[in-house]
């Protein structure tokens, strides 16, 4: 890439950063109530990107015999983390930790 284009592909980063940062805040100002499709969809996205990203993680997992074990135990782990806790950076943190530690030292 030249300099000019280097430049440009900089500012065009900033700029898509800047807007998807700044515009739901120009849009829904805090005295402004948000329209109700908004709140709605606020409420369900969370739940459904983690639907997303459990079945994304486990699409490739072969069940049969042992295999597939270090992800059951890590989704138990994250489950039973997450119900006491209630956080969810820790569960996640440590159900990946958990499984990458049997990934590579039990289950090779």
């Amino acid at each position: 890439m030249t300099t000019p284009q280097r430049i440009l592909t900089i500012l065009s980063v900033v700029l898509g950063t800047m807007l998807t940062r700044f515009l739901p805040f120009l849009l829904f100002p805090e005295g402004k109530t948000p329209p109700k499709y908004i709140s709605y969809l606020g409420s369900v996205l969370p739940c459904a990107a983690i639907g997303f990203l459990v079945i994304y993680s486990l699409k490739d997992a072969v069940f049969s015999a042992f295999h597939g074990l270090p992800e059951i135990l890590s989704i138990l782990l994250i489950a039973l983390l997450h119900r006491w806790r209630k956080n969810t950076l820790l569960s996640i943190g440590a159900g990946t930790v958990f499984y990458m530690y049997l990934a590579q030292t039990w289950f090779l």
